[in-house]
């Protein structure tokens, strides 16, 4: 009995595996638990086959100890999995599904994270949890003054300089008692400022690196973009094309076409939704900024405002940046102003 190919159903505690052979007979089943599983199958399937894990919490980090004992580790997106499940939704049929959605030819797999690519990651998820935070906070003082009287400033900056004054200020109504639950939502706001800039340096130092400086080189793209797209995509390899890279992403038109008739729609909001989201941000700062630039990109998104809504236009320059940001990163290119295309 060779086993070729391993379908694994991950899970905190107990995972259940589903192995086949050359011929895609099933010849092995076993439910195994966290701390055995690996040494189980270590002794069971030779290095060289081809193991299948679903992309979930933890699967980055399996597939790299699984590669170091020289397996082939394929990582298969959930939705491509769910199609394959068989009757009833279990353990053992998930393994299954597994198995049967990673033999399929036209399959991309997830690409698997280094450690560095997870840090990163981490520092992004992070920062905008805190970032979430900070804005609840501004928004709960907000509407807390407001029921004495005081109106707040909009802009973060502008609270912040107002809290203090209201604090010092006795003739604005404020009861003792409240004075001093706002000092400690004032004391709660500055601390998620002093953990967002510390978060801020560590994105600062990370953008240093070779590879994000070169991203930086494009209009648009600073450290958080540029140490999102590392984290994300990492050398941009696993894509045949930039087109690829920016329909991943979710920046391509989704498509309903039947009948030979072609139906394109919006964007498809697939992949990443935190580096889309970042991206578009980017994109819409190049947009503001090239009325009156004479560059090929500028002339490009010039002559594109001229027929299409902003919005519109803001999207084709994320899904450009994508498509420049995978020439540099997998060809290992700087940025050359005179080959930007000035087609969509």
């Amino acid at each position: 009995m060779e086993i070729s190919r391993v379908g694994v159903d991950l899970a905190k505690r107990v995972f259940q595996l589903h192995g086949l052979d050359r011929k895609g007979k099933t010849v092995w089943k076993r439910q195994l638990s966290r701390d055995k599983w690996i040494k189980v199958l270590s002794e069971t399937v030779k290095p060289g086959a081809e193991i299948g894990i679903e992309a979930c919490s933890g699967a980055h980090h399996w597939a790299r100890l699984l590669g170091d004992k020289g397996y082939l580790v394929k990582i298969i997106p959930p939705q491509f999995v769910k199609p394959f499940v068989k009757s009833n939704k279990n353990d053992a049929n998930d393994a299954q599904a597994i198995c049967e959605a990673m033999i399929r030819p036209n399959m991309y797999p997830v690409k698997v994270k280094t450690v560095e690519q997870q840090d990163i990651q981490a520092i992004h998820r992070v920062r905008e949890e805190i970032k979430s935070h900070r804005i609840a906070k501004a928004n709960q003082i907000r509407g807390l003054v407001a029921e004495y009287g005081l109106v707040a400033p909009q802009k973060l900056p502008s609270l912040r300089c107002a809290i203090p004054i209201w604090l010092e200020d006795a003739t604005n109504g404020l009861t003792s008692c409240f004075r001093q639950l706002l000092q400690g939502l004032w004391e709660d706001l500055l601390a998620l400022d002093k953990r967002m800039k510390a978060l801020d340096k560590q994105i600062s130092q990370l953008a240093s690196e070779p590879e994000a400086k070169r991203l930086q080189q494009l209009d648009g793209i600073g450290p958080l973009i540029a140490t999102a797209i590392l984290a994300t995509v990492g050398d941009a390899k696993q894509y045949r094309k930039g087109r690829d890279m920016a329909a991943a992403i979710g920046l391509t038109p989704r498509q309903h076409s039947s009948g030979g008739k072609d139906k394109m729609l919006g964007i498809s909001k697939r992949g990443d939704s935190y580096l889309r989201y970042l991206l578009i941000h980017g994109a819409r700062s190049v947009v503001v900024r090239a009325k009156g630039k004479d560059d090929r990109l500028s002339r490009w998104i010039n002559s594109l405002m001229v027929r299409r809504n902003i919005n519109v236009v803001t999207v084709a320059v994320a899904n450009k940046l994508a498509r420049m940001a995978w020439v540099m990163l997998s060809k290992e290119v700087d940025y050359d102003p005179g080959y930007c295309s000035m087609k969509s």
